[in-house]
């Protein structure tokens, strides 16, 4: 290591300057002036691969595949140019000169060429006392056309302050100043690019595609941005691959197993040109077609493109372009390639021979058959990329760029009648606040992020006849406009994959309809899910609902369950089959009574009518009348009113009826204790006494009642519970204390009269009286008894019916045991209703 060392030193000390290492890099276009704009574009697309041994100095890079759209720009470039140096309104007095190199698609070549255009390219010595820094040779730098050259190319010159403009990088990276202070851009960003996409994929109901990028800054980026609005717009995406030109073959295979392994017919391409035009060629040898493709600003609207695109896999494409743009002169002033001659032969000998596909004679091409060309040939009527106007929008960039520094120069400079030139002028503080028109009268202003307002056209493929394809504006997406109105598609007819009409279909499962809910599948995506039926009470009135809404608790779901009907209210009415049975019966017992008591008060003073206290008979048959009609609450909508009576109605008279059965028991017993020798007991329980008995008996269940209805009455009610399809209106409780009372009250005393009844039973009358009631008073148990059971499990209206009935039978089988028999004697059988015949004793058995 020492010798070397020592060689550095004496080097140093022989020479003392400061020189550029390496050899001077000469720009293919450039022209003199009082300030000079530096331009860097790919003038050629890739270059040929070298293997250095770091034994000797590495030859130059040897730049292929001419590319005839950079020169578009570059002649936009100059046109701009020329236009301001003869304006007398734009920087008088100050003529614009420009350095232009070919980065040949290299970042480092790029960052190369940036360098040189800071440094200039001047091989002079500076004495080792002066500073080997200097100011920028270029005011700012047009280009580069993509996004990773940019990032590379402003992050080396941006600390110097050198303004970077592109006219193509629209990578949303680049909008960081913190990492490209000097960066600016003529072109919208991929961050409004991606998310239109997104929202135009959406606006077709495409929620399940695939995706394929550029694997560099501009693919990556952009995909990042339109996966994460695609998810929140509820689009999912099946597969998202990556592809570089230079990836091997497996790479590429791979990528074709993938779409065809997939079942979404929609694919976002965020690929630049020169990456799709391999793809396409690999496509078609599979035979890929049949998909919709959505594309970026990138190749939409390139003419080669299409042109590679000999199997149509493209037809029916649809995505994003930069806004058409004319600008007066410039068609004419690219097709005019004289500016191209007067600056490098070389590089004007490679585009002409390549543009006409001939040979300068002085080549001497050894090859046979060679068409020879003058250089004076008529462009105009050439049909290829130099000449397709479709990217007069990216030049149209590239021209409002060269305004933009301009403009920014004119305030640097102070400039009024003329400009002064005495001051090395440095438009990067100007650059970022100048807001002007072009002479078409577009606006030109740059965002805090160096970027200009974000407006596209929708452009759709659709096939000619001949065989080409026609770029179709369909609509455009512009953000200057409320959210609401920035994606607008005109009514034009879209042209879709494979000629159709329709729009495809891409989802991974079909919508969900209404009266249904998505449920995830498990393991996939969101948009990937099964349509289950909302369960009974539920509905979803929308296609794809994520729930079902609950019904109130007053409607339920149809059977489509996609709405609300009000329920049906039940309860016992007169009109249905059973409430009219019901009411009927309740009438029959009436008028039965009623008949009863005609008949007893025509016989009122025959023997068998007078027995056992006809006062009570006649009470009794009263009170079953009462029985008989407090049925008849029961049925019909439950009201305030009606809750009330029907519960303490029926309370009352079974208390006032089995009082004066119980009454009629007592009777025959004194009666028979009456005629004992010596008994006087008759006298103890005379008609006065039969009459308070069955008033005590009554009180006690009526101020069991008022109690009820005091503390805790019974009220109408809805009943959601039994049934979830219909509305029970019922009678509720209220006290459910107060209820059993009423029934225990009712109970007790019953069976206290049928125990008396039945001790009476065998009693030595003719007509015992105690054997009917005791019949009587065991159907009435086994009426109530069974009552309770049937009551508790019946639901809604049947409970009500169950009670009814249990009324009706009990009430039916006193008025029958007890009343049936003396009238079957005093119509049917006269000659017994004899008081000789009533008070016979029965044989005593030996």
């Amino acid at each position: 290591n020492s010798p070397t060392i020592l060689f550095y030193h004496c080097i140093q000390a022989e020479e003392l300057v400061c020189r550029q290492r390496g050899e001077p890099d000469n720009p293919q276009l450039s022209k003199n002036g009082d300030i000079i704009l530096g331009g860097i574009f790919s003038f050629h697309s890739s270059w040929r691969s070298r293997q250095d041994n770091y034994t000797y100095t590495p030859s130059p890079m040897q730049c292929t595949s001419l590319n005839f759209r950079t020169f578009q720009f570059a002649q936009a470039m100059l046109f701009a140019i020329e236009e301001i140096n003869n304006s007398t309104d734009l920087l008088p007095g100050i003529s614009l000169g420009y350095k232009i190199y070919d980065a040949c698609g290299s970042i480092a070549r790029g960052v190369r060429m940036a360098l040189t255009l800071a440094n200039g390219n001047e091989d002079t010595a500076t004495a080792s006392t002066a500073p080997c820094t200097r100011p920028a040779q270029v005011v700012a730098i047009m280009g580069e056309t993509s996004s990773s050259s940019c990032m590379a190319i402003a992050t080396v010159i941006g600390p110097f302050h050198i303004p970077l403009i592109s006219h193509f990088a629209t990578c949303a990276c680049l909008s960081d100043k913190v990492r490209y202070p000097s960066f600016l851009r003529t072109i919208p960003s991929d961050y409004y690019q991606s998310r239109a996409l997104a929202q135009l994929v959406k606006h077709f109901g495409w929620t399940w595609v695939g995706a394929i990028r550029t694997n560099d800054d501009y693919g990556n980026n952009g995909m990042v941005i339109f996966t994460e609005t695609a998810k929140q717009l509820g689009i999912c995406l099946e597969y998202s691959v990556s592809f570089f030109r230079q990836d091997p073959p497996e790479k590429i295979q791979r990528i074709i197993d993938i779409i065809k392994a997939s079942t979404s017919k929609v694919i976002v391409a965020f690929l630049s040109p020169k990456d799709f035009h391999l793809l396409i060629h690999e496509f078609a040898n599979h035979n890929l077609t049949g998909y919709q493709w959505v594309g970026t600003e990138a190749w939409i609207t390139d003419f080669h493109t299409a042109t590679v695109d000999v199997l149509h896999i493209l037809d029916g494409a649809i995505g994003l372009a930069i806004p058409k743009a004319h600008v007066t002169g410039m068609r004419d002033f690219m097709l005019d390639v004289k500016s191209l001659n007067s600056s490098s032969n070389e590089l004007f000998t490679e585009f002409w021979e390549t543009l006409f596909d001939c040979s300068f004679k002085k080549t001497k091409r050894p090859e046979e058959n060679q068409r020879y060309c003058s250089g004076y040939e008529d462009v105009s009527g050439l049909q290829n990329a130099f000449t397709d106007m479709s990217l007069m929008s990216i030049s149209n960039n590239v021209y409002k760029g060269v305004y933009a520094v301009a403009h920014a120069l004119h305030h640097t400079l102070g400039c009024k009648k003329i400009c002064s030139n005495k001051v090395q002028p440095n438009p990067f503080m100007h650059i970022k606040n100048i807001q002007f028109k072009t002479k078409e009268g577009e606006q030109v202003y740059f965002n805090e992020n160096g970027d200009p307002a974000a407006k596209y056209e929708i452009i759709n493929w659709q096939p000619r006849e001949n065989g080409t394809v026609e770029f179709v504006t369909v609509g455009f997406y512009d953000t200057t406009l409320p959210a609401d109105k920035q994606l607008n598609l005109y009514n034009k007819s879209i042209m879709w994959a494979q000629k159709s009409k329709q729009v495809p279909l891409s989802v991974c499962s079909e919508s969900c309809p209404s009266g249904t809910r998505k449920v995830l599948q498990k393991g996939k995506p969101i948009c990937c899910y099964d349509c289950i039926p909302c369960a009974e009470g539920e509905i979803s009135n929308t296609t794809d609902s994520i729930t079902c809404v609950q019904c109130h608790v007053e409607f339920w779901s149809n059977e489509r369950r996609d709405d609300c009907e009000k329920k049906m209210t039940e309860f016992l009415s007169y009109e249905e089959i059973m409430g009219a049975l019901l009411t009927a019966a309740s009438l029959l017992g009436t008028i039965m009574t009623t008949t009863v008591a005609v008949i007893f008060f025509r016989n009122r003073n025959t023997p068998i009518v007078k027995a056992n206290n006809s006062e009570l008979s006649f009470l009794l048959l009263f009170s079953l009348t009462l029985c008989f009609l407090c049925s008849l609450t029961f049925i019909g909508r439950p009201s305030d009113w009606s809750c009330m009576l029907r519960h303490t109605a029926f309370g009352i008279t079974f208390v006032l009826c089995i009082s004066c059965v119980l009454g009629k028991t007592i009777v025959v017993l004194m009666a028979f204790r009456a005629t004992l020798p010596g008994s006087n007991v008759m006298k103890w329980f005379g008609p006065p006494q039969q009459r308070l008995s069955v008033l005590a008996f009554t009180l006690i269940q009526v101020v069991i009642c008022i109690l009820w209805l005091t503390i805790s009455p019974p009220f109408p009610f809805k009943n959601f519970h039994h049934f979830k399809e219909k509305i029970i209106l019922e009678c509720a409780l209220g006290s459910a204390i107060g209820f059993w009372a009423v029934l225990g009250y009712i109970g007790l005393l019953a069976i206290f009269c049928f125990v008396l009844a039945f001790l009476a039973r065998k009693l030595p009358d003719n007509f015992n009286e105690a054997k009917f009631i005791t019949f009587s008073m065991l159907i009435f148990c086994a009426v109530w008894i069974t009552f309770m059971p049937a009551y508790v499990s019946s639901p809604g209206k049947f409970s009500v019916a169950v009670e009814i009935f249990a009324i009706l039978a009990s009430s039916f089988g006193l008025l029958i045991c007890i009343f049936i028999p003396k009238c079957y004697i005093i119509l049917l059988k006269p000659e017994k209703n004899t008081k000789k015949n009533m008070m016979g004793k029965m044989p005593l058995k030996s």
